[in-house]
């Protein structure tokens, strides 16, 4: 709705819709200074004019206006999205160099997670990725405020080179990521109200490696079929999402950082799992085959392959974990070295023990001269 008569709503309106609300003030005040000077005939002229006359202006710029590559892609974000070429910004990469363990970090507090059969989630394809919106039941705790679950969705590579996490370990990239995002309930409305607040939203991410089959996440992946276009959506029983999640929830990276996709914001409190979940190869294999970018009548359809961010410079920002990284390693490299020393030692003593034993024996040894051997030889002569 434009604002007539309301400058001051423009503020952080684009251009190109601020331009489109004053065309349509113009139009607005020009019927009625014809209604003043001329006859309503003239008047009923001009307005079927106007209507028939389509506007020449560019329409607004909205949130669907990006993509993974080409000139949308994502060298082009911060032109059109500042926030994507600012600081704080998400994925990265957790290398030693920035990782401090901090002992307050405690496993997050799952609530309404598990899902009845009889709910519903719907899943969608929305052009980027598969998403799937959650319940408003479902939140989180053991955060700085209580999170309220929005949706979840995914990231991955392609058939040729299925490295696509977003965020990486050390460099290594994993087969795929999954995003369940939440919204700060506490403070805020709706995940819409808190996306663009510091403390707006938490997001729990998942890392995918290639193992056994995942009937879990099969509850998810069995539907890909039907969303295999643009805008397209279906409904999927609901179950226990908690099931998607990694076994060791206590350990994970948490740091603060932005959305992986435009607009950017850098309002995201990041909650990364170390340890991976495991879906089968052929699990991997649909879904980076099974959608597309476009709609289904578009004549050259796109495949929504590689929608994942490259990962972002990382300025002074430290990344804590909440396990001590090298730990279990360091233990069992301390328990080998402790048992080689004991077992050093050991020998040491019995050794010396040995040497010691001998040595006595050596002492209660008296030489007496061979007196007979002597007297027989004597005789012989």
């Amino acid at each position: 709705m434009c604002a007539f008569y309301l400058p001051h709503i423009y503020k952080g309106v684009s251009s190109d819709r601020r331009g489109t609300c004053e065309l349509s003030e113009y139009y607005k005040s020009f019927l009625e200074m014809s209604a003043k000077s001329f006859s309503v005939v003239t008047v009923a002229a001009v307005l079927i004019f106007f209507l028939k006359t389509p506007v020449s202006m560019q329409a607004p710029l909205n949130g669907s206006k990006w993509s993974y590559i080409g000139p949308d892609g994502e060298k082009a974000w911060p032109k059109k999205y500042p926030f994507c070429g600012g600081i704080f910004q998400s994925p990265i990469d957790f290398h030693k160099d920035i990782l401090q363990y901090d002992s307050n970090l405690l496993p997050l507090e799952f609530i309404g997670y598990n899902v009845s059969s009889t709910d519903q989630f719907t899943l969608i394809n929305n052009g980027h990725s598969v998403k799937m919106y959650l319940l408003p039941t479902m939140y989180i705790r053991s955060l700085p405020f209580e999170y309220t679950a929005s949706q979840l969705h995914l990231h991955w590579g392609n058939r040729n080179k299925s490295e696509g996490s977003e965020h990486t370990v050390s460099g290594k990239h994993f087969a795929a990521e999954l995003h369940i995002v939440h919204y700060n309930s506490e403070k805020y409305p709706d995940v819409t109200a808190a996306m663009d607040k510091a403390d707006g939203l938490a997001v729990l991410a998942i890392l995918f490696e290639i193992g056994p089959f995942n009937p879990s996440y099969e509850k998810i992946f069995r539907h890909f079929r039907n969303v295999k276009y643009k805008d397209q959506m279906v409904q999927v029983p609901g179950f226990n999402i908690q099931e998607l999640l990694p076994e060791r929830l206590d350990e994970y990276y948490r740091y603060e950082g932005s959305l992986t996709t435009p607009p950017c914001y850098p309002s995201v409190l990041w909650t990364v799992f170390r340890h991976p979940v495991k879906i089968s190869h052929e699990q991997l294999l649909a879904l980076e085959t099974a959608m597309y970018c476009t709609e289904s009548d578009d004549p050259e359809p796109l495949e929504m392959v590689d929608n994942f961010r490259k990962v972002q410079e990382f300025h002074e920002r430290l990344v804590f974990i909440s396990f001590r990284e090298g730990f279990v390693v360091s233990v069992v490299i301390a328990c080998v070295l402790g048992v080689l020393i004991i077992l050093a030692v050991a020998f040491c003593l019995l050794k010396r023990k040995s040497c010691k034993k001998e040595g006595k024996d050596n002492r209660r040894v008296i030489y007496k001269p061979g007196t007979h051997k002597e007297e027989d030889y004597i005789s012989k002569l």
